[in-house]
């Protein structure tokens, strides 16, 4: 099937979703810790599972990383028209996660002893970039960034096509989100589903590559969400609630930046590291220090730009 089929029949399916997100009101209405002040259509995400099973019909996807992808999208999915208690979400990630990893060969003797550290990342990445959809255009755009990464490395074998498939899924749901008003927000179905899409790849490269800095692709919203999970915790909040402490959202909320220039600046700083890393790893140049320099550099840049930035909100509320 061609790309240009893909994306008419993924454009098709998102429009039949609104039709019956409209009639069933599943809706997302702001409140006090949204970044959005009109009431918008939700689970517009679900053009992402569903790009993940037009590419296992198609033989590009393997049926158990296509189940573990709508498992995630289906619980939260449900989540997102009734909240539902942490155990289903938790459960059906771990369960997701496990199929990741057999689907990657991964479940054997010899890795056993690195199976716990890879459900810790795996889960938390998944939670860390569905708390970090907030605004529009932010969860499109870094995917998309990632996706092309991954892309480029895999841009000569099977896994190409599914890199494609669901890169074209983002591109549908980008007409809808990235814009000043957004017709849909992606809802947890769209960020959890694609937070596991990336969270394959990234261990199916790791695991084959045997380099561990390609984690980095990861690193703008790994950065942001660490930093200020540990500011939530000293102020002594609840970390798994909603709120609206990310530089992103000062950015967005007290800056009054656009929407989408702010989630453009995060998915291009994104881009640009991908970039150094790609080219570094090329050159046989790459190792755990220099990574773990990048990243160090990073977290002091970051730390001063949130700094400044809370400084400069505080100055315009006295």
């Amino acid at each position: 099937m061609s790309y240009l089929i893909i994306i008419i029949l993924l454009f098709i399916l998102e429009l039949v979703y609104f039709r019956i997100a409209d009639c069933f009101n599943i809706i997302d209405k702001p409140n006090h810790r949204s970044s959005h002040t009109t009431i918008t259509l939700r689970g517009g995400g679900m053009i992402f599972p569903l790009a993940m099973i037009i590419a296992c019909v198609l033989g590009y996807a393997s049926i158990a990383a296509t189940i573990a992808i709508v498992l995630v999208g289906l619980i939260s999915f449900i989540d997102d028209i009734k909240p539902l208690h942490q155990l289903p979400r938790i459960g059906s990630q771990l369960i997701a996660v496990s199929l990741v990893l057999y689907d990657l060969g991964m479940l054997n003797e010899g890795l056993l002893f690195i199976i716990p550290l890879v459900f810790i990342l795996a889960i938390g990445w998944i939670n860390a970039f569905n708390f970090m959809d907030g605004i529009n255009g932010i969860t499109v755009l870094y995917a998309l960034v990632a996706i092309s990464s991954f892309g480029w490395i895999y841009r000569d074998t099977p896994s190409f096509e599914i890199l494609a498939t669901m890169g074209l899924g983002c591109l549908v749901f980008a007409y809808f989100n990235v814009r000043k008003k957004a017709k849909t927000f992606a809802g947890d179905v769209g960020s959890v589903s694609m937070a596991l899409f990336l969270a394959y790849f990234m261990i199916k490269l790791i695991f084959e590559i045997q380099q561990p800095a390609y984690i980095l692709f990861f690193s703008v919203y790994g950065i942001d969400a660490v930093i200020t999970i540990l500011y939530r915790l000293k102020n002594k909040e609840n970390i798994f609630q909603p709120h609206r402490s990310h530089l992103y959202q000062y950015l967005a909320n007290e800056m009054k930046w656009p929407h989408v220039q702010v989630s453009i600046v995060y998915a291009f700083i994104q881009l640009l590291i991908n970039i150094v890393i790609i080219y570094l790893v090329s050159q046989n140049e790459m190792s755990l220090a220099v990574a773990f320099g990048i990243l160090g550099i990073m977290s002091v840049v970051y730390f001063f730009i949130r700094k400044s930035v809370k400084a400069k909100i505080a100055i315009g509320n006295a």
